[in-house]
């Protein structure tokens, strides 16, 4: 049985992450099979790089919406590999400019044909199982307007206000 299946919508983040979960083991088998050392996490940062040249933390962040913890994590991780270097920004102390190093190019470059298969696969699943990803669009949309933890304190606010109001700050 499959517990999460039985769940519906209660389990909607425990589904995603299962998917999210098998594609990113697909992909890294893939690149395994091919005799590449990559990190699934490392995509976004090295494709924005690829396409932008030189981006900080920060606008990373903001075009992968992503925190800017997390892309400082894949950064130093990048760094570690050899593929994206980081340097003074030119007119904020506050903040890096990062690029891909040459040997960063050169896998970037490398990947470009395997890049475009994976995203042909992805197109082909998203068809068939009957475009996820404008569905997934919506969802970005209904958080958006009204987070979980607004739709959860408002139900329990309905179910149980004492719950409620003994899990805030200073209540007794």
């Amino acid at each position: 049985m499959d517990y999460s299946r039985t769940k519906g919508g209660a389990a909607l983040g425990a589904r995603l992450r299962r998917v999210s979960e098998q594609i990113d083991r697909d992909a890294t088998r893939v690149y395994a099979s091919l005799g590449i050392e990559f990190e699934q996490r490392w995509f976004g940062v090295l494709n924005q790089l690829a396409i932008n040249r030189t981006m900080t933390v920060s606008e990373l962040a903001q075009t992968l919406l992503i925190t800017r913890a997390s892309v400082s994590q894949t950064r130093q991780s990048l760094e570690d590999a050899g593929l994206v270097i980081s340097r003074d920004h030119p007119s904020d102390a506050r903040q890096r400019n990062l690029s891909l190093t040459p040997k960063g190019r050169r896998l970037v470059d490398r990947l470009a044909a395997l890049w475009q298969a994976m995203d042909a696969a992805a197109r082909q699943v998203d068809e068939e199982a009957g475009f996820v990803v404008a569905t997934l669009d919506r969802l970005e949309v209904a958080l958006a307007g009204k987070s979980m933890f607004a739709r959860i304190t408002e139900q329990l606010a309905n179910q149980d206000p004492i719950l409620l109001s003994a899990k805030q700050p200073g209540a007794s």
